[in-house]
């Protein structure tokens, strides 16, 4: 397992682009490592096929993106046409997918789902996302059962608030998307804050009286 500011295992691999080591093919980009449990499955193909849509916006934001399968590099080729087919996306399938057929990365970074099992009654991974900083520092880490799929969109508004928060001293609220108003830090004084923030920043009264719900514009 690896844990929330642990660096995020090397190792070795196969996958539909060729062999890689995971270090190196991620130079200094952050990264959306996500598994997925079975090929040429419904919920699997409308995911992939969401991430491939928004390569776009993963690379405006400096991240690459790699898939994690316990299927056979042939059986992912085949079924990278079904994606492409279904969601509409000419050319080159436009990231890596990792045949992980040993189950060994599925184990090491606790991937498997043991309630879902294949044809062949051997347990699938969940679907697993990481995101991994351009440190190889892992930064989020959400596990959803096989039978659900995720929002991708989510993911992205997530990357959105820690590259923001990496660089200014705020956090993102409820809800927050990238242009929204922000959480001045409650580490930092007035002072400090004012200093930080030239537009300013509104204290928002509540009946404890503290002064911690301070609101400033996206810097």
């Amino acid at each position: 397992m690896v844990n929330l500011g642990d660096e995020f295992p090397n190792f070795n691999a196969n996958t539909t682009i060729g062999e890689i080591t995971f270090h190196e093919w991620l130079g200094d980009s952050w990264c959306i490592f996500f598994s997925h449990p079975n090929a040429f499955t419904p919920v699997c193909t409308t995911e992939l096929g969401r991430v491939a849509q928004l390569i776009p916006e993963f690379t405006k934001r400096n991240c690459k993106v790699i898939g994690c399968s316990c299927d056979g590099i042939e059986i992912q080729h085949k079924w990278i046409e079904d994606i492409k087919s279904y969601s509409k996306i000419e050319g080159n399938f436009p990231y890596p997918i990792i045949a992980d057929e040993s189950r060994s990365l599925a184990v090491q970074l606790g991937m498997i789902d043991p309630a879902e099992k294949n044809k062949d009654g051997l347990p699938v991974t969940c679907r697993a996302v990481f995101i991994i900083d351009s440190d190889k520092k892992l930064r989020l880490s959400i596990l959803y059962p096989a039978t659900t799929g995720r929002n991708f969109s989510e993911i992205l508004r997530v990357l959105d608030s820690l590259q923001l928060t990496d660089e200014k001293k705020v956090a993102t609220p409820v809800d927050w998307k990238f242009g929204d108003s922000c959480m001045v830090l409650p580490t930092l004084s007035d002072n400090e804050a004012t200093e930080l923030f030239p537009a300013g920043f509104k204290t928002v009264q509540v009946p404890s009286s503290l002064p911690y719900l301070r609101i400033t514009p996206q810097p």
